[in-house]
């Protein structure tokens, strides 16, 4: 069976998406939409997709699709996404992360896909790489024991001419711009997957962009229930790293390249007890195709998604907490009621 998929936004991450449409078999990327005329001409020519649209409105009255791409700025994933859903156009949703700017803007987009029948998944593409589905079995097994503690580091380094707000989303706070939508989304999420577990107190510390006015650099605990935590710290201007550990009670998991390692290859790392480093190593993956083939799997198969919309909901209430953390200086807390384990 073959889907018929339309992405809207045709910006960098697009791209990435378009390029897993060729990739993945059973994917036909039919349609493009973007508010800016001369982009979706390009995406469409660069791309040989068919149709191009600046208004989503007419795609979804014309086209025939099982499946949207949300790759627009994040300030936009909500209102694009509840239009997708009301239209009754798709089967499936694949929203680019942050999911929403806030929990009850993912509230919404969860509801309005539950009533229209339509498969509503973030794009953590992270979640389909072999290292990190090693790393879930591993920790399954009981191999390190008692989760306890999860550190995770996502830096990148933005040179002054890449700051501009008018040029970068991600120095722009109009357009969901900041390192915790950016960057610690993914740690976030990667604590609390791991921890299976929604955490019950967020303190976080950072600095804000004179410029900009984002939240350029932000270091962040996350304690869940039983006392465990985690720790994550992002940054836009520091020298490239993305590094995950997750320490149990008798081991710990490392994974270099942890989260944008597109074509790159991966290690992991597995310590027991007092035993030796024992290394597996993965080759070069393309995690789009990763994730764009699970979601084809789930659409046709009925199968769950590895990442529901009840636990995006769940992401964006944390990310809720970060920020007021960030805002306020002190320790956010997560009522019972929005922190139960999974």
């Amino acid at each position: 069976m073959t889907l018929r998929a339309a992405i809207v936004g045709a910006g960098g991450i697009a791209r990435q998406h378009a390029r897993a449409c060729r990739e993945v078999p059973g994917v036909d990327l039919v349609a493009v939409c973007d508010l800016r005329p001369e982009a979706a001409e390009r995406f469409a020519a660069e791309f040989a997709v068919p149709r191009r649209y600046t208004e989503l409105e007419a795609l979804l009255a014309e086209e025939r699709l099982d499946l949207a791409i949300v790759a627009t700025w994040g300030d936009s994933h909500a209102s694009v996404t509840t239009t997708v859903a009301r239209s009754g156009k798709v089967r499936g949703i694949l929203c680019e992360k942050p999911f929403s700017l806030t929990a009850a803007e993912a509230e919404t987009m969860q509801r309005e896909a539950a009533a229209h029948g339509v498969l509503l998944a973030e794009a953590f593409k992270f979640r389909h790489h072999p290292a990190h589905l090693k790393a879930e079995a591993l920790v399954a097994a009981g191999c390190l024991g008692v989760v306890s503690h999860v550190r995770s580091l996502f830096t990148t380094f933005a040179p002054a001419e890449r700051r501009d707000p008018a040029l970068n989303w991600r120095f722009n706070p109009q357009r969901g711009g900041g390192a915790v939508y950016d960057l610690a989304c993914y740690c976030t999420h990667h604590a609390r997957w791991v921890m299976a577990a929604d955490p019950l107190r967020v303190h976080a510390v950072g600095r804000w962009g004179e410029s900009s006015g984002v939240d350029e650099y932000v270091a962040a605990t996350l304690e869940f229930p039983g006392g465990r935590t985690a720790q994550w710290w992002v940054s836009f201007g520091h020298v490239p790293t993305q590094e995950i550990e997750i320490f149990g009670t008798r081991g710990r998991i490392r994974i270099d390249r942890a989260w944008n390692n597109e074509d790159q290859p991966t290690t992991l790392e597995l310590v027991e007890g007092n035993g030796p480093v024992q290394r597996v190593d993965f080759a070069p993956v393309f995690q789009f195709a990763l994730q764009l083939a699970h979601m084809r799997e789930c659409l046709v198969t009925g199968e769950p998604h590895r990442i529901p919309t009840a636990d995006s909901v769940e992401q964006m209430r944390t990310l809720d907490a970060v920020y007021q953390s960030l805002r306020t200086g002190s320790v956010a807390s997560l009522t019972a009621d929005l922190a139960g384990v999974r």
